[in-house]
Formats: structure tokens, sequence, C-alpha cells
């Protein structure tokens, strides 16, 4: 049955009729059974031996050792199994890249830094497993970028401008509410004694809403809740929110936290809300810019994940 001639004839390789036939083998190889592969198939087990026959007898090799109780490959049959695994490893990765053919290649996104750490980074490892033939590039900062200058697809702001000549789209809005580690608001007596606030150092990030907010969201929020001026309070400013957020839960004082990027820290009780009834809407809030009037499907799937993850 099985020649040890070596010249291979054109009846011996493998075409397109013996396809289902290897496709019984491989699952029947994976499984080391027959049984088990019958099962997998929806088909008798003598069904899936006579197509093993019929394959080896079409082929002229010999794919498995049969003993009364188990099947083991043999070594030309282990070969031709490993062969299967890549080819279809091979297949698959051209069917992914097909798939993705118009959402391939690199993006590049630009970012408010304390987004980027608290909210984007944590979750972009399901934007890359969603598409993973875009290649991200993620760059941070303070100032409006220049699109153009720096190669940005697609750039996530903080603030109540309109970006004059890109096309924005909102994300979501932003409330503010003080934070500050449990021990510092046992330190001062603060939770529900709102008039110790003075006597804290406050934290706030000093670029929150442009290059010069200095005190701002302290004192919109402050304002809003007529708890009186606070520019006569102990204060330490940062370039970036999470940077107070940090700071506040190592206890160096109480920041004006963006209840968004704060929230797995409160969950997690790194950080608390001594005030939670005094939380207040932001004027501000995030917004996605793109170069206006042109077409990229990368940009949009990015936005399309982004508003997904926000809803």
């Amino acid at each position: 049955m099985y020649s040890q001639d070596n010249v291979i004839s054109k009846r011996n390789l493998l075409s397109s009729v013996q396809l289902s036939k290897m496709h019984t083998f491989e699952v029947a190889a994976r499984h080391c059974s027959f049984s088990l592969a019958a099962k997998e198939l929806s088909i008798t087990p003598s069904a899936i031996s006579h197509r093993i026959n019929a394959l080896e007898n079409e082929l002229d090799i010999k794919l498995f050792k049969r003993s009364h109780r188990k099947i083991e490959l043999t070594n030309e049959g282990e070969r031709i199994y490993i062969a299967i695994q890549s080819s279809l490893s091979s297949l698959n990765q051209e069917i992914c890249e097909v798939k993705n053919n118009e959402v391939s290649g690199e993006l590049t996104i630009y970012s408010r830094p304390s987004f980027a750490r608290c909210w984007l980074v944590p979750r972009i490892a399901g934007f890359q497993n969603k598409y993973p033939a875009i290649s991200l590039n993620i760059l941070t900062g303070n100032e409006t970028i220049n699109f153009h200058g720096h190669g940005i697809d697609v750039a996530i702001y903080f603030d109540d401008k309109q970006m004059n000549k890109l096309f924005t789209q909102d994300l979501m809005k932003e409330t503010i509410v003080p934070v500050c580690s449990q021990e510092y608001a046992e330190q001062h007596d603060l939770i529900g004694n709102i008039n110790n606030l003075k006597k804290c150092t406050l934290l706030h990030d000093s670029q929150a809403w442009g290059y010069d907010s200095n005190m701002d969201e302290w004192e919109h929020w402050a304002n809003h809740f007529d708890i009186g001026a606070l520019n006569s309070t102990a204060s330490i400013s940062f370039d970036r929110s999470d940077l107070a957020m940090s700071a506040a839960m190592n206890c160096a004082g109480v920041a004006i936290g963006r209840e968004s990027l704060a929230k797995k820290h409160i969950e997690k009780g790194d950080l608390i809300k001594p005030f939670p009834d005094k939380k207040l809407l932001c004027p501000q809030r995030y917004y996605v810019a793109t170069l206006p009037n042109i077409k990229n499907p990368k940009v949009d799937k990015f936005i399309e994940w982004l508003k997904d993850e926000i809803e």
C-alpha cells in the first residue's frame, strides 16, 4: 500500500479534492483520537477512519500508527501536521490583513498628558486587539500642536476653545471635585468640614485650561459653592492634573480632581472625596480634533472606539 519509491507522482501530490480530508486529519491529529475528532466534526469514528485511510492511500503516506486503544502520529504524520498548523497560522494572518487593509498602517495620536496616562493608555490594549494592523504612535503635551509639522492624525484636547481650521467632535464632559488621601483628610478634619480646606495645601494643574490657568480650577469651584477666597491658602502647582492627584495620594494636600481621571483611584481607596456633594460640571470638555476634509479610515475607527469606550 505504501510505496517506497522516491519518485513522487502527480497522483501523490495534495489537490483541492483532499482538502476536506486534510481537515479531518488536522482534527484527528490535534486530539490524537478518532472518537474525539468524530465528536468535533459531528460524524462517526468509522467515518473518520475511512477518510484517513483514503487520504493515506491518495498521498501514499502513512499518517498514524494504530493500536487497539490509541492512535499516534508517525514521523511523516507529525511533519504534515506541523505544516498544516503553520499554513493555518499564515492563512489567518493573511485574512486578518485583508480584513484590516483599509485600517492598517501608522496612526499618530496627540493627547493631553493627564488624559493619556489616566484614561487612554489603560484602555489602549482594547483598540490594539481590535485593530492589530494599526501601529499606534502616542504623543503628549499641553500645547495646541501643529498637525502638519508633527504628523498628527488626531488630537485629544481638554478646554473650551474651538480649534480654528480643524474639525472637532465632543467626547465627554468633565466634573471637578476636591480629592485627597484618607490619612490627609483625617489629619486635617476635612470630612464634612469644608471650612478646614483653607488650612490645607491646595494641589492643582497650573495648565488645566491653558498655559496660564494657575488656580483657575480651584477658584471656579470655590466661587460656585461660595467657599470664599482661596488665594491665601498654601498651594503646590503642577503642569499636569495626574501629578496633582499623585501628590494628593501621598498626603501632600488636597487636589482639585477631574472625576473621569480620578475614578479608579477613588474606587481603589487611594483617594477620597471629603466633600462628595460638592462636585461641579466644568465649562471645559474633552474633544477630538482632526484635519478637515481628509478621509482617514484609521482616524474614523479610533474616534469610533473612543466613543464606544466612553459610552
